[in-house]
């Protein structure tokens, strides 16, 4: 089949990642709401996202050993069922467990996040097998879309939250719930590309065999999710809460233009982009400064410059690894995808939770106390301050990596010649 018969099937798994962005920012968006409404505590907000990634990671997993025993093409079609569902278990959290409401969103969580494990695994491989001119932009587009869904997020949560009040989130919820139906609809109706996931056990064998370059670029994109993942669960929170700016306001400066800003870059780089290595070791210094400058900065414009600047730097460290992994390392399978999907969803299942505890302890510590005192600063505002400069410590480490694979991959390039 050409390209041509596939266009329905890019347009859903395109669609299908867009909308997946709702799993990942729209919980954040209601922290604040849960932890006024019901007093679900920052850990615990933390352990949801923990929740998300984790489950995503075990999903991973299980799909790089045992993928053979899946019908991939009904997984695929009905990923976004399951999303809707764990969204409407989460919106009905309140009212089926009205003493215990933090069950509910930790249920809920653990379905859609079976979903978007799925997807993550899969989505990226169907692209690729779609006949394309031009698959590394087919890839770039793939994931740009998600920025972009979290900028429609943001938007649509913003307006909705102003107009009929924190109260009502849950209405807000079911609508989100209700929008992947379309992809369902869009897969039902879509041929699939062929995908050998038969030989699972060969091609994790092979994957093993990449060895060192493999590693690599696991480490890099760890690191990675670890540096875009703190800053987009917590900016809102980090908004509100440490820089006092009004909730709405914070969201659209801060959230909705980091969203843009990782968007915008993704689809520049599916353009223009060379010299991928290059290009994330720059995105890990200027992550690195910016969550430096957000912790350490006492301005409100200069720390929310640098919590939206983090959007630029980190917009390629998910995506960018996947393509120094195609780039340097010919012939991975989907366990390779699998694998790094793993180390990405951990990345983002760890430093997230980490932030949700370092705030919640350092803001009841005698050192927030007696800085509170003499700085006139809240304690849960340098309990969030102390998190930031806490999790510089991602991007640093993956400078580090990042100097390791352009010396490695460069050694291996001369050696072939």
């Amino acid at each position: 089949m050409t390209s041509n018969n596939f266009k329905r099937t890019k347009l859903a798994c395109y669609s299908a990642y867009y909308l997946m962005s709702s799993i990942f920012i729209l919980p954040p968006l209601l922290f604040m709401t849960f932890h006024e409404m019901y007093g679900i505590s920052y850990t615990l907000l933390g352990t949801l996202v923990l929740t998300n990634f984790c489950t995503q990671l075990t999903i991973d997993l299980i799909f790089t050993f045992f993928s053979k025993h899946f019908n991939v093409h009904k997984i695929v079609k009905t990923m976004p069922l399951i999303t809707s569902l764990g969204l409407l278990l989460y919106a009905f959290a309140p009212l089926i467990f009205p003493d215990a409401v933090f069950v509910g969103l930790f249920i809920g969580t653990v379905i859609f996040s079976v979903s978007a494990g799925f997807s993550e695994v899969l989505l990226s491989p169907v692209i690729a097998a779609i006949p394309s001119d031009n698959p590394q932009r087919d890839m770039s587009t793939l994931h740009s879309l998600y920025a972009f869904g979290v900028l429609t997020v943001v938007i649509i949560s913003t307006i909705f939250l102003k107009f009929f009040g924190n109260d009502n989130w849950m209405y807000l919820t079911v609508f989100f719930a209700a929008l992947p139906v379309i992809s369902a609809v869009l897969f039902m109706i879509s041929p699939m590309p062929n995908m050998d996931n038969t030989s699972t056990s060969s091609t994790f064998e092979r994957t093993k065999k990449k060895g060192i370059g493999l590693t690599i670029c696991v480490v890099a994109i760890f690191f990675g999710s670890c540096a875009e993942n703190v800053m987009s669960n917590w900016i809102s929170s980090y908004m509100e809460n440490a820089l006092h700016i009004d909730k709405a306001l914070g969201d659209i400066l801060g959230i909705a233009i980091f969203a843009v800003l990782l968007g915008l870059v993704r689809i520049t780089y599916a353009k223009y982009g060379k010299n991928i290595c290059k290009f994330l070791l720059i995105g890990m210094i200027g992550a690195t400064i910016c969550y430096l400058v957000a912790g350490l900065s006492n301005n409100i414009v200069t720390a929310l410059i640098a919590c939206v600047l983090t959007g630029l730097f980190t917009s390629m460290l998910w995506p960018g690894a996947l393509i120094m992994m195609e780039e340097n390392i010919p012939g991975v399978g989907v366990a390779a995808y699998a694998l790094m999907a793993s180390s990405g969803d951990l990345g983002a299942s760890v430093a997230p939770q980490m932030m949700g505890i370092i705030v919640d302890k350092v803001s009841v510590s005698n050192f927030a106390k007696e800085l509170a005192q003499s700085t006139g600063m809240a304690t849960e505002e340098i309990g969030m301050k102390v998190g930031m400069l806490v999790n510089s410590v991602f991007p640093t480490l993956g400078i580090i990596t990042l100097i390791i694979a352009i010396v490695y991959f460069r050694k291996k390039r001369q050696n072939l010649k």
